[in-house]
Order: structure tokens, then C-alpha cells, then sequence
């Protein structure tokens, strides 16, 4: 029992922290000087985001949004390379 309530309260801690970076990589991304920087912003914005919905389903025993988790990061990278190309090239052809 003690664990779970030590468990319970790391999470908790974690989660917060990991909401903070995600609030400083937003401030990066409205402020940042060029557009390479506002697209690495956007990609850690991301993995944060894919941190807390793994630190959820850990919280709530719940393996299903593990598979949210997996999906969400096929389509961050995908938006990300998508971005960058069309950074480089102009299209997306």
C-alpha cells in the first residue's frame, strides 16, 4: 500500500515536470528565431506528449494507451520528416 502512494506521488511529480518542459518548448516554438528552431520545439513538444500519455497509462494500468503511444509517435515522426522535407525542398512532392 505505502509503495503505490509513493508510486502514485512520483508519477505526479513526474508528470508536472514533464508539463513544464512542455511549456518552456511552446515558449521556444512561439519565440524561436528561425524555423528549424520552432520545428525541434515542435518535435520535443511531441516526445513530452508521448511521455505523459505512457506515464498515464503506467498510472492507470491500462496497456491500451500504450498503443495510443505508439500511434501518436508514428505520427509526430511522420509530420516532423514531412516538415523538414518540405523545409529543404519547398513540397512535398
Amino acid at each position: 500500500m505505502n509503495l503505490d502512494r509513493v508510486l502514485l506521488f512520483v508519477y505526479g511529480i513526474g508528470a508536472l515536470a514533464v508539463m513544464a518542459m512542455i511549456f518552456l518548448a511552446l515558449i521556444r516554438a512561439v519565440a524561436g528565431p528561425t524555423a528549424p528552431d520552432r520545428v525541434v520545439a515542435i518535435n520535443i513538444i511531441g516526445t513530452k506528449t508521448l511521455l505523459i500519455i505512457t506515464l498515464i497509462a503506467r498510472l492507470y494500468h491500462q496497456e491500451f494507451f500504450l498503443d495510443i503511444a505508439m500511434i501518436y509517435a508514428l505520427m509526430s515522426f511522420i509530420a516532423t520528416i514531412g516538415i523538414a522535407k518540405y523545409m529543404e525542398k519547398g513540397a512535398l512532392e
